[in-house]
């Protein structure tokens, strides 16, 4: 394994970071600190306790890990687009580098940031809230598996699109939208029965379920079900990036 090919991709995916530590960590920062100022302390006020526990210390999973998602693909996105984008992706092509090392590079560099703002936004949320982290070792583990398959999506997405526009639309239409339905201000308990039916197909309801459950040990669907998804969509999406680069597709034609 070319690792010193690996530290070059990571290190310099992350330098980009503190290029734009704005936009990278202090927008998102910021963005999830109103939904505590808003949700957690006007709103949260106004209701009772959700599964045990105050509203504003249940929007804390939720919130981290729609922050965490949304920002995996968007990282790991535009590091492998931009390459594409300004043609510098075939000397990457050339190099003595495998399939396999540019992966790592980019996902884990991605990945990193994700883990890094959702820790940031735990910290800020503390100054909010109080919360409790029960099981902190499968919160570690959640936190680190959905940072790593949403970059994996974020990569797919990066080789797929050929304009900003293509880069912004499954973000735009479909991440967010199923990061916002699937539970993270709300448990899915608080819907009609035919809801909570059509919920479970928003693969997001497991994963924000499961982080939940570190936290408070409560879960709307059971965690060993959570971690089986985690890991199918992982899965799946280690088999779509192994034929993008055993077909080339949009890489070398």
């Amino acid at each position: 394994m070319n690792l010193h090919a690996i530290k070059a991709i990571y290190v310099f995916e992350l330098a980009r970071t503190w290029r734009t530590l704005f936009q990278s960590i202090a927008g998102p920062v910021i963005s999830t600190s109103l939904y505590f100022i808003v949700f957690g302390a006007a709103i949260g006020g106004r209701f009772a306790a959700v599964e045990g526990v105050s509203y504003g210390a249940f929007l804390v999973p939720g919130l981290v890990m729609m922050s965490v998602l949304t920002e995996s693909v968007s990282n790991a996105s535009f590091g492998i687009y931009m390459p594409r984008y300004s043609g510098t992706i075939y000397e990457l092509l050339s190099a003595p580098v495998s399939a396999f090392e540019t992966v790592i590079g980019y996902v884990g560099a991605a990945a990193t940031k994700s883990v890094i703002l959702g820790t940031l936004i735990l910290l800020t949320a503390r100054l909010f809230v109080d919360f409790s982290i029960a099981h902190p070792v499968w919160m570690v583990a959640f936190l680190v598996m959905t940072s790593v398959t949403f970059s994996l999506l974020g990569f797919i997405l990066g080789i797929w699109a050929d304009g900003w526009e293509k880069l912004q639309i499954v973000p735009m239409l479909i991440v967010t939208p199923l990061a916002f339905l699937g539970g993270s201000f709300y448990s899915i308990g608080m819907l009609p029965p035919f809801w909570q039916k059509v919920t479970l197909f928003n693969p997001v309801v497991y994963l924000v379920s499961g982080f939940r459950w570190s936290f408070y040990g409560a879960a709307d669907v059971p965690v060993a079900l959570s971690l089986a998804m985690v890991a199918l969509m992982m899965a799946i999406c280690l088999a779509i990036v192994w034929w993008i680069f055993r077909t080339g597709y949009k890489l070398k034609n």
